[in-house]
């Protein structure tokens, strides 16, 4: 009686290690402790916190390494300087931001974060020259003697709005507002100023706000600008193409440029980590897009356009896999 009732307990005993093993479904799984990360975003009113919490709730549900929470931020700027700090280990910024944090420039003067790794490039944020449909300004040449909102002191826009103008040779022609562009809206509304500059993805909802009752235009930014801030090292910057309709004034297809929002990681996170988490990325970009339009641009086709920081070796090993050239100026 005594070993048989041994052998019951022995039984049983094994029986609750051999389900602490197995999932519902009976899977095996590994008893690694997934590393925990914090992803940086943006304020909930913007594309990046969605995008930032669903990437989030995905790594978790799918990463046998990884798991992930997202917190909303003062998005890139703050998401920079937070990976540098360690608050975070990964966010979602503008490549012209993190391309200013690794090299120290700029609001990081002194400052470089090199630990600052680059992931993916993921959608376009077209740096728009908005100007009243019924304006007489055409190009950006005619800004000249002009009163322009150039955004927020320190702001990336406000950076973007100096880079282009002093490609186009009007910079220091132009009456220059720092004003962001919940402000800039109204006074281009009340013809307080000519023109008003910002940076985010199209259409814009501010736009839309004042295009409904006051018609615009957004400036057309030439080859020969693009081409002249490339050959001056601003290698983030893409083309992009405003269409016709985008809002209420804008009557055809202009061509300007636009930076991309990109996925970026610490340093100090494990390759293994880093590569589960592109892997994610694109293998359920689908739930991504049901959260919004923006994830509808997420492509491997164009995962590396304007990467302006290096790449983490655990996103250059999926790539690879996945056949892609890595350019040597981004492979470091």
């Amino acid at each position: 009686m005594k070993w048989k009732i041994l052998g019951i307990i022995f039984v049983l005993a094994l029986g609750l290690v051999v389900s602490g093993c197995t999932q519902q479904g009976g899977t095996t799984t590994s008893s690694v402790e997934k590393t925990k990360i914090t992803i940086y975003t943006g304020g909930t009113s913007g594309v990046y916190f969605p995008l930032g919490s669903k990437y989030a709730e995905l790594l978790t549900k799918y990463g046998t390494v990884v798991s992930a929470e997202a917190v909303t931020s003062g998005a890139s700027v703050a998401n920079a300087k937070a990976i540098g700090d360690g608050n975070a280990q990964a966010a979602i910024l503008q490549n012209d931001v993190a391309y200013y944090a690794y090299n120290g420039l700029y609001m990081f003067q002194g400052t470089a974060i090199k630990k600052l790794k680059g992931v993916a490039a993921l959608y376009p944020e077209t740096v728009q020259f908005v100007v009243r449909a019924d304006s007489d300004i055409k190009s950006l040449e005619d800004l000249k003697g002009k009163k322009v909102a150039i955004g927020a002191p320190g702001s990336g826009t406000a950076v973007a709005a100096e880079q282009v103008l002093r490609a186009a040779g009007v910079w220091d022609s132009i009456e220059k507002v720092n004003q962001k562009f919940s402000e800039a809206a109204q006074s281009l509304k009340l013809g307080q100023v000519d023109a008003a500059v910002l940076v985010a993805g199209i259409p814009t909802p501010a736009v839309n706000q004042i295009a409904v009752q006051t018609p615009v235009r957004v400036l057309p930014i030439p080859d020969e600008t693009l081409n002249k801030l490339k050959d001056e090292g601003y290698i983030f910057y893409v083309r992009q193409i405003v269409p016709k309709g985008t809002y209420n004034g804008v009557e055809e297809d202009t061509p300007t440029v636009a930076v991309k929002a990109m996925l970026a990681v610490s340093a100090d996170l494990p390759d293994n980590v880093v590569y589960e988490m592109t892997k994610i990325l694109y293998e359920h970009v689908e739930d991504l897009r049901a959260v919004h339009q923006k994830a509808k641009l997420i492509s491997l086709d164009t995962a590396l356009d304007g990467m302006s920081i290096p790449l983490h070796p655990g996103a250059i090993k999926y790539y690879e896999e996945k056949g892609l050239s890595i350019p040597s100026e981004i492979k470091g």
